[in-house]
């Protein structure tokens, strides 16, 4: 079961995320597994880490830090896999790596879907990009345009595609996670 998150910052995601990936790892009494993305760049980076490190500490999470080349990820036996987020692995393949934007969305998109034959349940945490049509100049909007890309094939590849809005679960394919007990 693949289930992919999308919204604007600050919606919600991560915690509808994170009850999602706890409810299925005690329902299929298997492993929880963390994979987080972001590299910690500066302050504003570190507090975000650490909020979010806050925020599941309690929760049973085992944290895998993969910055690229997501599927290469390894687990000790199989479980659920909260994968957050994909606008920070598409960022790193992109700018910290050089790949160009043909490159990011195949080598991200085959990436998560070898990550996913890993897993019993993988939910995928990403950023909706895009919707603000705004023009943004080059290295901005070639990354904007590969998220879209990688956003559409994971959408096609997911069994489950919501949007949360204010916090709320909005279903855009399949079904709520939550809803499966």
């Amino acid at each position: 079961m693949i289930t992919l998150l999308t919204g604007g910052s600050a919606c919600g995601k991560s915690y509808y995320a994170e009850a999602s990936a706890v409810s299925a790892a005690k329902r299929l009494k298997v492993p929880l597994y963390y994979v987080a993305t972001m590299l910690p760049y500066g302050e504003e980076g570190e507090k975000r880490i650490r909020r979010h490190r806050e925020q599941r500490k309690s929760k049973g999470f085992l944290t895998v830090e993969r910055y690229r080349d997501i599927g290469d990820a390894e687990f000790d036996r199989p479980g659920v896999v909260l994968l957050e987020c994909v606008g920070n692995l598409a960022a790193n393949e992109m700018f910290e790596y050089g790949f160009d934007g043909k490159d990011v969305v195949s080598h991200t998109v085959n990436g998560i879907a070898a990550l996913s034959k890993k897993c019993c349940e993988l939910i995928i945490v990403t950023n909706e990009v895009g919707s603000d049509i705004q023009e943004y100049s080059g290295s901005t909007m070639d990354y904007i345009l590969c998220l879209g890309e990688i956003n559409r094939a994971l959408s096609e590849l997911s069994d489950n595609v919501l949007e949360l809005v204010c916090g709320i679960p909005l279903v855009l394919k399949g079904k709520k996670p939550l809803e499966e007990e």
